[in-house]
């Protein structure tokens, strides 16, 4: 009894005692040593920002050069197709200085941006529609990452047309334009394809091919300086 009642002497009425100890986050070990993990809340925004800017320009990387099928599923992102959508609609935009006329045939920035994402859209509710094992953010990811050949092939179709047009720089543009929609084509099925089921790959890639189709042809029709 003397015992039990020294226990609680230590502490007079209305005192605590100090609680010590380590706040670990289960399954992640010690946070000392070799074994600590990172924590990205006291990283610098500088590393965060130059990270991030890796991770990007790697699965631009993959897209151009589409050797294996996850690299673009793993972890998932909207800062690539973003760039990219946000490139061609200022270039593609209609000229302001012939905003008044009715050849101009330009389409406007906020034409181009809705009909990515929307199509894009779109084109992921096909594929889920039909059986896709992907989020509806990873098939977004991937369509919008896979525009990047077409990005390609506006920068050199805009470099063409600074110099006088003819019908042999028009079908010059229509080749490189095609290039770059086969391109992106090829490497959205390579990305996407594994994730339809058997049977309805051809329904879920037609509308991928019609997506970026549209695009391209954008590309052809555009002719501002």
């Amino acid at each position: 009894m003397t015992t039990f009642d020294s226990k609680y002497d230590m502490y007079p009425a209305g005192d605590v005692g100090v609680v010590e100890g380590e706040m670990n986050i289960p399954g992640r070990g010690p946070t000392t040593g070799d074994s600590m993990e990172f924590n990205t809340l006291d990283e610098p925004i500088k590393e965060t920002f130059l990270r991030d800017l890796r991770a990007v320009g790697n699965k631009f990387f993959h897209v151009l050069i589409p050797r294996e099928k996850t690299s673009l599923l793993k972890e998932w992102d909207l800062w690539g197709p973003l760039l990219l959508c946000t490139f061609m609609a200022t270039i593609l935009q209609g000229s302001t200085e012939r905003a008044d006329n009715s050849n101009d045939g330009g389409p406007e920035f906020a034409e181009v941006f809705v009909l990515v994402w929307i199509g894009a859209a779109v084109v992921t509710l096909n594929s889920k529609l039909l059986g896709g094992n992907i989020s509806f953010f990873q098939s977004v990811c991937v369509l919008g990452y896979c525009l990047l050949p077409i990005a390609i092939s506006l920068v050199i179709c805009r470099v063409i047309l600074f110099t006088t047009q003819n019908t042999f720089l028009f079908f010059l543009r229509f080749t490189i334009s095609m290039f770059g929609f086969t391109w992106a084509t090829f490497a959205a099925t390579k990305f996407l394809g594994d994730s339809q089921p058997e049977g309805k790959k051809c329904l879920a890639m037609y509308p991928i091919c019609l997506f970026y189709f549209i695009l391209s042809w954008l590309v052809v029709s555009h002719s501002n300086v």
